[in-house]
């Protein structure tokens, strides 16, 4: 069985799909829109460490500042890992916004400021 294949150049079929992938974003887009959500996620961890220790201190109204520390670090370990420095520097905002007050005679020691 010989036979002889030809091309049909008018042959069509609905089915037949070409896939045309997205463009791709640049690097340095991509890097421009990294910066962004790291800002971004950076500001929520900021505001959620600020809520955890005013939660904490409605909750205990005078603490040492190594037990909040342990408690704030606690309560967020299932969101993410907070280090020590961003927990103080949160803690520093709150007194400042006079949400807390440390202690005159023992400075570890903080007061919830209703």
């Amino acid at each position: 069985m010989q036979g002889a294949v030809r091309w049909n150049p008018r042959y069509s079929n609905k089915r037949t799909r070409v896939k045309v992938p997205p463009p791709q974003p640049s690097a340095k887009a991509q890097e421009d829109q990294s910066k962004e959500t790291m800002a971004e996620v950076h500001e929520d961890r900021r505001a959620v460490v600020q809520a955890v220790v005013v939660r904490i201190m409605k909750a205990r109204k005078t603490i040492p500042h190594a037990t909040l520390i342990a408690q704030v670090k606690h309560q967020l370990h299932h969101r993410f890992e907070p280090s020590t420095a961003d927990i103080k520097k949160n803690i520093d905002v709150l007194i400042d916004k006079e949400y807390l007050e440390r202690d005159q005679d023992h400075e570890e020691l903080y007061h919830y400021v209703a």
